[in-house]
């Protein structure tokens, strides 16, 4: 009896690593089509109906702010190609219910070599027919000193 509840522990936990690392790579996915300007790419792990929020933080307070999709995208897709965006994502925590999951991911920000801001992404996933798809993304922004 020891060895089944054994595998099956052992199963469960090599499933939910599996879970963990197919989010990190939908994950990835979004941060190489933002970093390369390729919305097509974002979209691909993406709701049609995801959205996203931002906290601005700085010395006066926090400003909370809404971007629409669209805009979003139109904004990925305006980038400047000499412009070099990298967000560095410096940790994943990473919890799962059932078709629902949620990553959170502290990071840096830099433009052209240079850190721009830092902060926290929250990210809520869904799986939809066995693929993971971002429906929420809420960020803190803190520029650099």
């Amino acid at each position: 009896m020891k060895k089944i509840a054994l595998i099956i522990i052992t199963l469960f936990a090599l499933q939910l690593k599996a879970q963990e690392a197919d989010i990190k790579k939908t994950i990835a996915i979004f941060f190489e089509g933002l970093h390369t300007g390729d919305t097509l790419k974002i979209k691909s792990v993406c709701s049609d109906k995801m959205i996203l929020q931002s906290i601005m933080e700085n010395a006066k307070g926090a400003k909370f702010d809404h971007e629409d999709i669209s805009e979003f995208y139109k904004s990925i897709a305006s980038i400047p190609k000499d412009m070099k965006i990298e967000e560095r994502l410096l940790d994943h925590k990473i919890q799962i219910d059932g078709s629902m999951a949620h990553a959170w991911t502290p990071y840096e920000f830099y433009v052209n070599g240079k850190l721009s801001h830092s902060g926290v992404n929250s990210f809520q996933l869904y799986k939809d027919n066995g693929v993971w798809k971002i429906v929420y993304i809420i960020d803190t922004r803190r520029k650099a000193s």
